[in-house]
């Protein structure tokens, strides 16, 4: 589904980050990264979104170079192909949990009978994370844990090839952490979605089928 070959990525600041690094994704891997804070962890996760850009190398995605895509068609590529969790919820706090939820789907035109069908996904995403009973409620009014659950759902919202999770339980209590890592397998496995994340966490990390090391530029 998804191949980095080769890729570097050096900033003025820190010097080089990503050093020739190369990494095969197939079709509902779940895949952790570990490594030190300032590893390159985030400037990997966020290549894989085209959020920045690597100075070197290749991205295919599902056998198409992707890396040289414009600023409009890398939004499309996210938008169609890529969900973002981060350690921060990030959730606007003026919108309700059903309109943050729902957010990702302005983004782009859809049908009536599209809409109708990603609308009845994000109910049921609702349901089976256990959120269903807080969408008349504000970010300010629930707990840490539930806005975690309501970030991973409106990454989920547009149906993605892939979620990309960024520390997701780094500002979670030990009991949320379980929860949300038995949430990404849960959607792993019930919607085939395809999951890369960093993570500091080592039960965390343990819950994927994949976990490679990050140090000195190289995945390992």
């Amino acid at each position: 589904m998804l191949s980095i070959k080769n890729i570097s990525k050096s900033f003025t600041q820190r010097g080089m980050v990503l050093n020739n690094l190369s990494l095969h994704v197939n079709e509902g891997d779940t895949i952790a990264i570990m490594g030190p804070s300032g590893s390159g962890k985030t400037t990997l996760m966020n290549i894989i979104g085209l959020l920045d850009k690597p100075d070197t190398g290749e991205i295919l995605f599902k056998e198409a170079s992707i890396a040289n895509f414009s600023e409009d068609e890398s939004a499309a590529y996210r938008n169609m192909n890529i969900g973002f969790v981060f350690q921060e919820h990030l959730l606007l706090p003026y919108l309700t949990v059903s309109d943050n939820i729902f957010l990702p789907l302005l983004a782009s035109r859809h049908t009536q009978t599209e809409l109708s069908v990603k609308e009845q996904h994000i109910k049921a995403l609702m349901e089976k994370t256990g959120i269903a009973d807080l969408k008349g409620k504000y970010p300010y009014q629930i707990s840490g844990g539930e806005a975690q659950r309501v970030a991973l759902v409106r990454a989920l919202a547009n149906n993605p090839s892939i979620l990309l999770a960024d520390e997701p339980t780094g500002s979670l209590d030990a009991r949320n952490a379980e929860n949300m890592g038995n949430l990404l397998l849960e959607m792993n496995k019930q919607f085939g979605i395809t999951i890369i994340l960093a993570t500091h966490s080592k039960d965390l990390a343990d819950k994927m089928a994949r976990v490679l090391h990050l140090g000195e530029g190289k995945l390992i």
